[in-house]
């Protein structure tokens, strides 16, 4: 479990091609020297498993399932990743419960000047619209955003200074793609939802 607060963006410096899958390495001078083989480091959002430790790098093994819901096989030596390291009891929780568990991903269509910030706007893969709303919680990237406007699968978020130059997002442009995981209680509530619907139907 991730709080979805991003606590360093490293360095890709391998993205190696195995077969179906991929291994990654990363360079992470803070997050490397507080892992051992077998944690879980979430990536862009995505929960990968530790396989290897030689600060200031780490590596992971991306397996075809993972690259089949997310954008990781993309990835290319010179790229920014987004890393958090798993919710702890000792810890508040600053963002919102994040999975790690990507549900899809989002193609940026506009990235606008906010003030001191910037505005995001992105469409969201058309089934999982209905679980965001006005205000309600998004992860995109990992990074644990509040949901500004919604409208049809567009999703908008206003992104403070602090979020932009402290994550990936700075390098981000329009038709780029990002990680989504939406809102986990948004998820059990349109489940019980639809049990009880079920029983209305049929008792």
């Amino acid at each position: 479990m991730f709080t979805g607060l991003i606590q360093e963006t490293a360095l890709v410096r391998e993205a190696l091609r195995q077969g179906n899958d991929i291994r990654l390495s990363l360079e992470a001078e803070g997050i490397s020297r507080r892992v051992k083989t077998g944690d879980s480091v979430a990536v862009n959002g995505c929960c990968l498993t530790v396989v290897e430790v030689r600060p200031p790098r780490l590596s992971f093994q991306a397996v075809s399932e993972t690259l089949k819901r997310t954008v990781l096989g993309l990835l290319k030596e010179g790229d920014r990743v987004n890393l958090e390291l798993p919710l702890t009891l000792e810890q508040p929780l600053g963002g919102h419960f994040v999975q790690g568990h990507v549900d899809g991903v989002a193609r940026i269509l506009e990235l606008k000047p906010e003030g001191q910030g910037l505005r995001l706007k992105a469409r969201l893969p058309g089934d999982l619209a209905p679980y965001v709303v006005e205000k309600g919680s998004i992860a995109l990237d990992g990074i644990s955003l509040t949901v500004a406007a919604v409208e049809g699968d567009e999703v908008e978020v206003a992104l403070i200074p602090h979020t932009v130059e402290n994550t990936t997002l700075k390098t981000k442009k329009v038709d780029d793609y990002l990680h989504v995981e939406v809102d986990l209680l948004a998820k059990y509530v349109e489940k019980l939802s639809s049990v009880f619907r079920e029983a209305g139907r049929n008792p």
